[in-house]
């Protein structure tokens, strides 16, 4: 999907891109080696072969971080086939209070490397979390855009996160689907065991409240409930990716209506 991408290209959106696939214009090869593109000057095109030339030198060195910045970050899940194998799912608790006076209480990360789960005043510290996330190209969460990142940029503020991000919220929303995490899951048929199915963000908040008056099962719990939360972030965006490629990718057209090249002239 990404190398079929061309609105990180200034001056193309989304009809324009459309249309470059409808001409059979479908990757960035393709826009390099046609010998014309209606509707684009020479003088721009050159222009865009050069930038289409950058953006497959910084893909061909995994540099995920840089289209983190040429694409809006509504268009990052673009991004989720890529670079698949290095991205962490991601999801936090804290004991209930706003970024400015609360806390974090657990940092789920999980990914190619497994499970981890950062503990307040335990494991969780911004060197050990810079180490973890370091580890991946791309995040992904649910309405991590808006709640996650910005409460770790703020009890954290060394920590880039310039990662890009693939938020399965908006994502979701781009196809219709509404409301929370769990009801979206349900919209996807994914279960949850029954320990910790029917627990909300609140619930968690109370988990660590009995945890830190020496509740050790409700310590297990919530990190349980977090890593449920985390770990039904891959099905999910996998799912979601799948039928946000089947409505932006291109057709596939027969060769003759494949655009003249400058190898074929």
């Amino acid at each position: 999907m990404l190398e079929s991408s061309f609105i990180f290209l200034d001056g193309i959106g989304e009809s324009t891109e459309q249309r470059l696939w409808d001409q059979g214009i479908d990757t960035w090869q393709t826009f390099i080696e046609s010998s014309m593109i209606p509707g684009i000057p020479t003088a721009r095109k050159a222009l865009y072969d050069a930038e289409l030339r950058t953006a497959h030198y910084h893909l061909e060195r995994g540099n995920a971080k840089y289209f983190a910045q040429c694409l809006k970050s509504r268009d990052h899940w673009r991004l989720f086939e890529t670079f698949r194998e290095k991205t962490a799912f991601l999801d936090i608790e804290t004991n209930g209070a706003p970024a400015a006076s609360g806390y974090i209480t657990v940092v789920g990360i999980y990914g190619k490397y497994g499970m981890t789960a950062l503990i307040h005043e335990d494991t969780l510290t911004q060197d050990r979390l810079y180490e973890e996330l370091e580890q991946y190209d791309l995040l992904v969460t649910f309405f991590g855009s808006g709640f996650d990142l910005p409460y770790i940029r703020t009890k954290f503020p060394r920590i880039a996160l310039d990662h890009p991000h693939f938020d399965l919220c908006f994502a979701a929303r781009r196809l219709g689907y509404k409301g929370g995490l769990k009801h979206i899951e349900g919209e996807f048929d994914l279960q949850r065991p029954s320990n910790v199915e029917g627990l909300t963000g609140w619930d968690a908040v109370l988990l660590w409240q009995a945890w830190c008056t020496g509740d050790k099962d409700a310590g297990t719990r919530l990190l349980e409930y977090n890593e449920m939360d985390v770990k039904n972030l891959e099905p999910l965006a996998e799912r979601i990716f799948e039928q946000l490629k089947q409505r932006y990718q291109p057709a596939v057209l027969p060769a003759y209506m494949k655009p003249r090249t400058k190898q074929s002239r």
